[in-house]
């Protein structure tokens, strides 16, 4: 998953300017001009690293030389050392704290997906985690490319991406059926299809309308095993991929695996994420031109 540089630098900027606005006070007043630094980025406890990539480009974004001492998807220890960086002072200390959000947040992002594939695949099963669209505006991208790097799926990078039929479209258009008929018309044969229902019923009407994925909607994982039972039965189990979304925890998702689904999506691990504690330490200052 990779987007042009030109892109990325974008983003940086804008992230930048927010936090900026009219200037950086405090280093404008303490640290003289032309001061040149050498530091590091430390993690403060354990998890998984991501967002190594992206720190790069933000850097060498702002005229600033660095180089990876860890890699993207490594897992790290308190004390580990991540990134070197080397430049001017006063630019590193402005934007310091907007790298450490988006590398903290990404690698917080990968080590919660980490945990919840590892429990998975110790358990035997091959069901997939996956990621939501449930993520912080303007961090899509960064917050979906963590979820693979942590080893789960990113599902939709966005509203183009598939066709998704959830609950307010059949409102709208009167009934599943009618929902799924007015798809299967018009798109085109490149998008998969994907349909949420909230009942064994439904589950069981769409699953031979020649959708590729059934979304069970906030189902317990007995109404879940209840579902695919239902479906096995009917001849209708291997015509579709099920996944399993709403009320997923940490504490419930292998019961959601047992029961047999292909996917299992949580909005928690983007959502309500627990950022990486990561630090920025100088180690050197090699001089000063006042």
């Amino acid at each position: 998953m990779s987007v042009p540089k030109k892109i990325l630098e974008s983003k940086f900027r804008r992230f930048v300017e927010e936090d900026l606005g009219r200037g950086d006070v405090t280093t404008f007043y303490t640290i003289p001009r032309g001061t040149v630094v050498e530091a590091e980025i430390i993690a403060k406890e354990k998890g998984v690293l991501a967002g190594v990539e992206e720190a790069l480009t933000f850097l060498e974004t702002f005229g600033l030389q660095s180089r990876a001492l860890s890699e993207d998807g490594s897992k790290i220890n308190e004390r580990k050392k991540v990134l070197h960086i080397e430049g001017d002072a006063a630019t590193l200390l402005s934007i310091e704290r907007t790298l450490l959000n988006l590398l903290s947040r990404m690698s917080g992002i990968a080590t919660a997906t980490n945990r919840l594939a590892e429990k998975i695949r110790r358990a035997g099963y091959k069901t997939r985690v996956a990621c939501t669209r449930k993520t912080a505006p303007g961090l899509s991208y960064f917050d979906k490319k963590a979820v693979m790097i942590g080893g789960a799926d990113a599902h939709r990078g966005g509203l183009d991406d598939m066709v998704l039929i959830k609950d307010d479209h059949i409102a709208v258009a009167g009934s599943v059926k009618e929902a799924v008929r007015r798809v299967r018309e018009k798109v085109s044969f490149s998008k998969r299809i994907e349909v949420e229902v909230t009942s064994v019923k439904d589950a069981l009407e769409v699953a031979g309308a020649g959708i590729d994925i059934i979304m069970l909607d906030n189902f317990t994982p007995k109404e879940t095993q209840d579902a695919i039972n239902l479906l096995k039965k009917k001849g209708l189990r291997d015509r579709v991929l099920i996944e399993a979304s709403g009320g997923i925890t940490e504490q419930n998702i292998l019961e959601y695996a047992a029961a047999g689904v292909n996917i299992v999506s949580l909005g928690e691990i983007t959502q309500s994420v627990k950022a990486l504690d990561l630090g920025l330490e100088v180690t050197k200052v090699r001089e000063s031109h006042t």
